[in-house]
């Protein structure tokens, strides 16, 4: 009985060092540790039984398919769309990943949609749209070009707006623009693309992009330094003109990062210092440093401690037998 309780301590602390393992190896693997934020993320089928959603409001001319996205605009002339959250974007530090597409019939093709982090929500505008001379941050995926040499589209742009300053469709937002790459390839007539929004408080702000092939991510751009309003509200727009496209959203993934707490870098001399980058945010050395504390690890220890006693205690045991045996 002893042997069979000390098998399974053992196959249990071996259940739960692989385990510990396999979590270390995820935020590793992502470089800063996530918490999902249900009140910003939205999956199929969108709605619920009353066919409304808890988190997000919709408005325009949106259109649900509960099985398949969200389409703010429809391969028509003079559309408007957007879907908000209903709830403030309160986390200091975010990545928001959503799945999106864009596509329709004939050879011309426009405007585009917007990604928000704004201060004001659910407000139709002229902007992808949206509303002008916003407070907050845009991300615009613009498939239309106007007047913006050497720049090939779809382009997809960032701006930061302090409530007063215009978007200018002229230009293609090129003087208020904060950071932004082409991605030809992010207009797809059979396939959806991904974009994935990241956000570290007076550190940095990232857009990467999933549009060439599965599991591929490129980075639009990283800019260093960028502070948002504390409170924003999440927020999709689009918008067609004499041009029309479908602008759907497919999934969003919301969730709260938080680095892995580290030691005071007190002694510069010792080994195992941490680097900090050059732009402030966490170092790649930083970010996936292992662990050595936490609960998991103390209880595969205290298991494993167990089992090493009851191991004593079975095999002191059988030498007892083994000696009384021997005197008769």
């Amino acid at each position: 009985m002893l042997k069979s309780l000390c098998r399974s301590l053992c196959a249990v602390a071996a259940l739960c060092s692989l385990a510990f393992n396999g979590q270390a190896s995820a935020d590793e693997h992502d470089g800063y540790k996530t918490v999902p934020l249900r009140t910003h993320s939205l999956y199929q089928p969108y709605l619920d039984s009353d066919l409304q959603s808890r988190w997000f409001d919709f408005g325009g001319t949106t259109i649900i398919r509960a099985d398949q996205y969200i389409r703010m605009t429809s391969d028509r002339q003079h559309q408007t769309g957007w879907l908000w959250s209903r709830l403030p974007l309160t986390a200091t530090n975010w990545e928001i990943e959503f799945e999106f597409r864009i596509h329709g019939d004939g050879h011309l093709h426009g405007d585009g949609f917007a990604f928000w982090v704004t201060k004001d929500r659910a407000t139709a505008g002229p902007v992808f749209g949206s509303v002008n001379k916003f407070d907050g941050l845009g991300i615009f995926f613009d498939t239309y070009k106007n007047n913006r040499p050497g720049v090939i589209f779809p382009y997809v742009m960032a701006m930061l707006g302090d409530g007063h300053t215009d978007y200018d469709h002229d230009t293609d937002g090129k003087e208020q623009e904060l950071g932004g790459c082409s991605a030809r390839g992010i207009r797809a007539p059979n396939m959806a693309s991904r974009a994935k929004v990241t956000y570290f408080q007076e550190k940095f702000l990232s857009l990467e992009l999933q549009y060439k092939q599965p599991d591929s991510w490129t980075t639009c751009f990283h800019v260093p330094n960028v502070t948002l309003p504390a409170v924003g509200y999440l927020g999709f727009s689009a918008q067609t003109g004499e041009l029309s496209d479908n602008h759907d959203i497919i999934t969003i993934a919301a969730r709260n990062l938080y680095t892995s707490p580290t030691a005071p870098n007190t002694d510069s001399g010792k080994k195992g210092k941490k680097k900090a980058s050059k732009d402030g945010y966490p170092s790649y050395d930083d970010r996936h440093s292992a662990e050595g504390g936490g609960w998991g690890w103390f209880f595969i220890k205290l298991v494993l401690w167990v089992c090493v006693l009851v191991g004593g205690y079975v095999g002191y045991t059988l030498y007892r037998a083994q000696q009384r045996q021997s005197r008769f």
